[in-house]
């Protein structure tokens, strides 16, 4: 059997490149706590993202639950079932009710024409999802928060170094959450962080990501333990001298995609995206109809030939158990969710898939045409 071909590999620089931040690591002994590298890594950060204050986090999950903690946001937030469990689950332990709407069949980010008819008096924020790294209608969320002074608090895991006409699409909204794991454009094996306007809702974050310790003494928060370890923004910095390249490599595997895949009927890719800088850090395709196999047909006859796609995202959050009880959960409720659920596939991409292996892919979806 060939060598798998996986959705996802994380971009490694070279192993000897990494030595020197460990050894100053052992030098100094300050392995967690805000030492020398995590400052580094924000402040480095902020810069290349174009980002005024950033918070990093031992992972998004945290990073997502402290938000919502930083804003003290409760009641119902608005959001979409299209997407990782982790945005929805970081409501219910928060014990914040979850409140579905469908999403937009081009994009499949979260439909702001469907956003108003969900609010209800007990409506106090939105959490929606830049899927797949492709922003938000964040101009029509944005004016409806301000009609309803509901918060914004965006799921950004996708979405490292993706800019709109106004800059760091990060700037949007009261709060973005980055994931740096080990699978995104940008990973520091395991990570998140939080991105905020003003340094004093950094300040809220970063005690609360510490127990709530404001000094040895003194708590004013039930905060949790979401440090970044001194390792993990070690690499973070070390990755970013690397980032252009790894941003590069993804742009000429989706252009290379899209041609190849083009004269293929009923695999259509979703639309080149209209951002100004994008950052390719998935390549969905939709199995229609006129395809001659359904989807999970072709996803195990891509698995039979040892390539691994994935079905990003099906099943839908409102499909697992936890969520399906919820009234905005119902099926009726979300066609172009389920619809979308049904059809996508996201093929592999990342900085060191080959040209061979993209042939090896796509020959392997064009074989289907003879099923």
């Amino acid at each position: 059997m060939t060598k798998p071909i996986y959705v996802t590999q994380p971009y490694l620089p070279p192993l000897e490149e990494f030595i020197p931040y460990l050894e100053k690591i052992w030098e100094n002994k300050i392995l967690t706590n805000g030492g020398p590298f995590h400052q580094q890594l924000e402040e480095a950060l902020c810069s290349y993202l174009g980002v005024k204050h950033i918070s990093l986090f031992t992972n998004a999950t945290i990073a997502l639950v402290t938000a919502l903690q930083a804003l003290r946001v409760n009641g119902e937030v608005i959001t979409t079932p299209y997407s990782f469990v982790a945005t929805a689950h970081s409501l219910l332990w928060n014990g914040i009710k979850p409140v579905f709407v469908d999403v937009d069949p081009d994009t499949l980010n979260i439909d702001p024409a469907k956003i108003e008819a969900a609010i209800s008096p007990n409506t106090t924020a939105i959490m929606p999802v830049h899927c797949y790294g492709r922003p938000c209608d964040v101009d029509a969320i944005q004016k409806i928060a301000d009609n309803y002074n509901l918060r914004i608090i965006y799921d950004a895991a996708h979405a490292f170094g993706v800019t709109d006409d106004s800059g760091s699409v990060l700037n949007h909204g009261d709060l973005s959450v980055l994931s740096f794991h080990a699978t995104k454009v940008f990973n520091t094996f395991e990570g998140g962080a939080i991105i905020c306007p003003d340094a004093k809702t950094k300040l809220r974050i970063d005690q609360l990501k510490n127990f709530g310790f404001v000094d040895e003494v003194t708590v004013v928060a039930p905060g949790i333990n979401g440090k970044m370890s001194e390792i993990n923004a070690a690499f973070g910095m070390l990755q970013l001298k690397h980032i252009a390249r790894a941003l590069d490599s993804r742009k000429e595997i989706d252009a290379a995609y899209r041609v190849q895949l083009k004269s293929i009927k009923g695999i259509r890719c979703l639309g080149e995206p209209g951002e100004f800088a994008a950052n390719h850090s998935y390549f969905p395709i939709l199995v229609e109809d006129d395809y001659p196999l359904s989807r999970d047909e072709l996803y195990q006859k891509l698995k039979s030939h040892n390539i691994l796609a994935r079905r990003y995202f099906y099943p839908l959050i409102t499909d697992f158990p936890m969520y399906r009880g919820f009234p905005s959960a119902h099926r009726d409720n979300l066609p172009v969710a389920n619809s979308a659920a049904q059809k996508i596939m996201c093929l592999p991409i990342y900085p060191n898939l080959t040209s061979e292996n993209i042939t090896q892919v796509v020959s392997c979806i064009r074989g289907g045409l003879q099923a």
